[in-house]
């Protein structure tokens, strides 16, 4: 695998989320060299409690978008709950009270899909476990605009539906356990070229 100056990871999480987010995000040192986009499916009152537990748990920054908001290294940004999350040419992000994508907002699906065409071959798109298909289109978008896909394995997933459609859009360059993504996300962040793809060509 050829390195590329990757400059946003994007994250899509359903079902099992908040274990699988304290465990991934949780494994990220401070200066981790790349923003981090959330989409966790949540109940639209839900409030902020789940950006100020992980923000206690992590080295990273975590903390709820904000419209217009600038992206930075570093920063773990969650989509508040009932509001798409977006990000623009310009690194900024906005956020949409729009109808439902792929049965939820916020939608993985949304996030992925503008993330794709913002930053094209630029973008990591990750695949956590969730109990729906939300993603798996998102997916297909970032790996058509040549960027980098990570999708966790179904097998070790609490919920394996949503790895599971993701997997069966498209073929991801790695497929991981979760305990492995983060170490991954730090190889690929830093330049260095990962040994252990998903599938053999």
């Amino acid at each position: 695998m050829r390195e590329r100056p990757y400059r946003l990871v994007v994250i899509g999480v359903s079902s099992g989320g908040l274990q699988a987010l304290k465990r991934l995000l949780g494994a990220l040192p401070a200066d981790f060299s790349l923003p981090l986009l959330v989409v966790q499916h949540i109940s639209p009152d839900a409030g902020d409690g789940m950006a100020r537990l992980l923000a206690e748990l992590c080295a990273i920054r975590v903390k709820e978008a904000d419209e217009q908001e600038s992206i930075v290294p570093g920063t773990a940004y969650l989509a508040p709950p009932n509001y798409h999350l977006l990000v623009e040419h310009d690194g900024l992000l906005s956020l949409s009270a729009d109808g439902y994508v792929s049965y939820a907002r916020p939608s993985v699906d949304v996030l992925f899909e503008s993330a794709a065409t913002a930053f094209g071959p630029a973008v990591i798109g990750v695949v956590l476990t969730g109990a729906n298909a939300d993603g798996a289109r998102g997916l297909k978008a970032i790996k058509a605009a040549g960027g980098l896909a990570i999708v966790q394995d179904p097998a070790d997933a609490e919920s394996s539906q949503m790895p599971a459609a993701a997997l069966a859009a498209t073929q991801p360059d790695y497929l991981l356990p979760l305990a492995s993504i983060a170490a991954t996300l730090r190889s690929v962040a830093a330049g260095a070229q990962c040994e252990r793809g998903a599938r053999d060509a």
